[in-house]
């Protein structure tokens, strides 16, 4: 049924209000974390707040596309639309690669809370989760010993990534840029990370280099098969080990990136974000966003920005909170590189 009886939401609230050691409830419905931060399976998804949140999402948009119609109601504790997710993207062993990676953890971390609060300012009625984005598997140029033109991290450094996130409450992004391989191939090796309920996943298209070509020279590919094997595969992991919907992060600026997208399937334990990646001038950006994330709808969206790129040419400004805040729909995931 899509609607949960009012009886289970009862329950579900009540049972915050006996239980004075937990300390916090989150706006997905009812959660209910102990001081221990035990998780409870006591959850009610507040679809009426769900639903007027999606709508608020789509930020007027007169086209009729959003909110995506007939999408399933996820699973109770899901983040999106609930709140918005704030990240800085990189690789511990790169400077160039994105802020995650070129400043000193503490520093990093710092400048990313900061930016927190300002998203919190812009838009004060959704509260701001942050998150590190982690490239764990990235391209390369050379072929390397497996011959897949891609170089995974050692577990060591995602490990050391987790740990500081669990810092500052943040959540952690994987990302796969991979190659001449394939998700079927790189997806189950992160599977004892994806069972963390804090853990999510992102995969970028322009680096799935499926004609041969090597990574960098032209911009790669997935196709809606490549996308839906990866969400049944996380929605297996959520149902099996009854976790929170995953977050599965998308990456696109041009057409070719990800072909078939109404082929695209969603379910309740997967919520699945179309993440604008392209840099340039505002203008441009918009440009982007407009015709190959809001008008191929699939679910959520997001919206990269650079703090260098953005700023090469043009005008020499990266687009506002407030501007970006506007665009229709709103994105709820927000990625910094």
């Amino acid at each position: 049924m899509r609607r949960i009886t009012a009886v289970l939401t009862f329950l579900a609230l009540a049972a915050v209000f006996l239980q004075g050691s937990f300390n916090k409830v989150y706006a997905a419905g009812v959660v209910i974390r102990n001081a221990k931060d035990t998780t409870k399976n006591i959850t009610a998804l507040d679809t009426a707040r769900y639903d007027s949140l999606m709508k608020r999402m789509a930020n007027g948009d007169k086209t009729g596309r959003w909110p995506v119609k007939n999408a399933p109601l996820p699973l109770p504790g899901a983040i999106l639309p609930f709140n918005r997710v704030v990240a800085y993207y990189g690789n511990m062993y790169s400077k160039n690669m994105g802020v995650l990676g070129e400043y000193e953890p503490k520093v990093m971390m710092d400048k990313l809370k900061t930016e927190c609060k300002v998203w919190e300012k812009a838009d004060t009625l959704t509260p701001v989760i942050p998150a590190l984005h982690y490239i764990c598997v990235t391209a390369q140029a050379d072929a390397g010993r497996n011959g897949l033109h891609n170089l995974r991290m050692p577990f060591s450094q995602i490990d050391k990534v987790i740990a500081m996130a669990k810092t500052m409450n943040a959540l952690v992004f994987l990302d796969l840029q991979v190659g001449f391989s394939t998700v079927q191939t790189e997806i189950p090796k992160l599977e004892k990370y994806l069972l963390m309920p804090n853990v999510h996943l992102g995969i970028d298209p322009e680096f799935s280099m499926k004609e041969g070509s090597v990574p960098g020279k032209r911009i790669g590919t997935f196709d809606a098969d490549d996308i839906n094997y990866v969400s049944k595969y996380l929605a297996g992991l959520v149902r099996k080990n009854n976790m929170p919907p995953k977050i599965f992060i998308v990456h696109r600026f041009t057409k070719r990136m990800v072909t078939n997208y109404k082929d695209i399937k969603l379910s309740s334990e997967v919520q699945l974000v179309m993440d604008m990646d392209g840099w340039g001038g505002p203008d441009l950006k918009k440009g982007t966003y407009k015709y190959f994330i809001a008008a191929e709808p699939v679910q959520f969206t997001g919206f990269k920005l650079f703090y260098k790129n953005d700023i090469k040419n043009g005008p020499k400004r990266m687009l506002t909170p407030k501007e970006v805040l506007a665009l229709k729909p709103s994105p709820v995931y927000i990625q910094y590189q």
